[in-house]
């Protein structure tokens, strides 16, 4: 229990020391909320898909990803393999992220094959590997592209015609092609996608002759039926042409959705109840606490100081909708077997050998899924920015990604979506005020520059020293414990 209590306030301490300050640096920069806030929003929606693509390494034992830059590398070929072939668009977004998909899946099987010959220096190998694949990398786009691989462009290539120039502006291409889909393409899209997906279910299902709640089945249809209908209603469907939701009308929304679930969840057991079919009881106590905390948070909508900060965000749906999927699909990961392979070799690989798992290949499969999330996070950031720095995008990837997983409570042995998320919204946060404080206090932003990557490194530094300690202090603190358990034993008992 001591050393759970003492991780635990750690982890806090780290928290609570980035968001003082975070709020000093915000109170020092004299910058109203109304630009902090959406600066930080466009920031979330920029970086949130890469951080959290840490997260499977890290619950499989294998530490802090630094090798995700190759994930990086393998976006920015394909981006720049669909740009010269002149894709746009949304369907050339999805080009390029299919493009990336198989470069960075053989990227991820070569990292993963060569961290299972170094275990347990994963991060100073995927470091290293990272400035290996840079050299590999620049050769690429220094001299096979134009020199080896004839390409005539003059926007892209250097005068002479081999190499690539420093920067490609994907404004005509794919700038903004995720976040500018429109909401009402979204819940087309996803309407179509649940109907062919029931209809396959219910395939399966009667092809290996297994019984299906035919009622449910019904009721689900009718219910996305019956949504699907009602964007087209006029308002409704003018509302959901838009590309960007306020923050304002996402919160009124979460607060209604919270009202009706309950509700649903009300008539259900009531129906439940009389039909004596059983169920779970509805927890009423429990039903009005979340009715009156949606209450609340829509009450404080109507302060004027946070009315004008909602309103002044807007968030591009499909990009938070990822966010959002990645979330869902690591907690799913986790529930499942292959999940629970990866817990259990990052929690003893001894343990996990001698159970019947293939440690090496679980290792190898959570750095393919790591190193194609990153691809994909690139590519979301990039479109997002609306530039590819050819030679640059990708350089700092790693350490940003990571510093700001750790300041969210993370460590090298554990990382969940609430610390990547909570800590993408500290570290950014000081990202965007720093250098005003720095401007404010001492005349000079460029020292609010310094301090917030001397915060960057000093944060991977700090969580590495620990690690380090850790494993020096954990066979000490076993000898105790054992030498504990055997006193007033008897040596020759048993």
């Amino acid at each position: 229990m001591n050393k759970k209590l003492k991780d635990i306030l750690f982890q806090n301490k780290v928290v609570i020391l980035f968001i003082l300050l975070c709020v000093g640096a915000t109170i020092a920069s004299k910058q109203p909320l109304t630009f902090v806030i959406p600066e930080l929003f466009t920031r979330i929606a920029r970086n949130s898909f890469i951080v959290l693509s840490l997260i499977i390494p890290v619950i499989a034992g294998m530490g802090l990803n630094f090798g995700i830059v190759i994930g990086a590398m393998s976006a920015q070929i394909a981006l720049f393999l669909t740009t010269y072939w002149g894709l746009t668009g949304f369907g050339g977004f999805l080009v390029t992220a299919a493009l990336a998909t198989p470069f960075s899946v053989l990227f991820g099987y070569l990292v993963g094959k060569l961290f299972n010959h170094m275990k347990g220096s994963e991060m100073i190998g995927g470091l290293v590997l990272g400035y290996f694949a840079e050299g590999i990398y620049q050769f690429i786009f220094l001299f096979v592209f134009g020199g080896i691989i004839p390409m005539v462009n003059t926007k892209l290539m250097i005068p002479t015609g081999v190499g690539v120039k420093n920067t490609i502006d994907l404004k005509d291409t794919v700038k903004y092609a995720l976040d500018n889909v429109p909401m009402l393409t979204i819940l087309e899209v996803g309407f179509y996608l649940f109907l062919i997906g029931t209809v396959c279910s219910l395939a399966f299902k009667l092809a290996k002759k297994q019984e299906n709640n035919w009622k449910k089945t019904g009721s689900t249809v009718a219910a996305a039926v019956v949504i699907y209908g009602i964007s087209f209603i006029g308002p409704v469907e003018r509302f959901l042409s838009a590309d960007r939701l306020l923050l304002l009308s996402a919160v009124e929304l979460c607060c209604l959705l919270t009202v009706i679930v309950q509700a649903a969840q009300f008539v259900k057991a009531k129906l439940a109840a009389k039909s004596e079919e059983g169920g779970e009881p509805f927890n009423t106590k429990k039903a009005l606490g979340y009715i009156a905390a949606a209450a609340v948070v829509y009450g404080l909508t109507y302060i004027p100081a946070l009315y004008k900060v909602l309103i002044m965000v807007k968030l591009p749906v499909m990009t938070y909708l990822c966010i959002a999927a990645l979330c869902v699909f690591n907690n799913v990961l986790l529930k499942t077997r292959l999940g629970q392979n990866m817990r259990t070799v990052g929690q003893s690989r001894a343990v996990a050998n001698a159970s019947g798992i293939n440690v090496d290949r679980t290792r190898i499969i959570a750095m393919i899924f790591s190193t194609v999330l990153a691809s994909w996070g690139q590519l979301i950031f990039l479109q997002n920015v609306g530039t590819l720095s050819t030679y640059g995008a990708h350089t700092q990837v790693g350490q940003f990604a990571i510093a700001a997983l750790l300041v969210g409570g993370a460590s090298v042995q554990k990382a969940t979506n609430k610390q990547a998320l909570l800590g993408i919204v500290l570290f950014h946060t000081l990202f965007i005020v720093s250098p005003l404080a720095g401007k404010e206090l001492f005349g000079d932003p460029v020292i609010g520059e310094y301090f917030r990557v001397f915060v960057s490194y000093g944060v991977i530094a700090m969580a590495l020293a620990m690690h380090a300690w850790k494993k020096a202090v954990k066979p000490t603190e076993e000898s105790e414990e054992k030498e504990e358990n055997n006193e007033g034993v008897h040596p020759m008992a048993g």
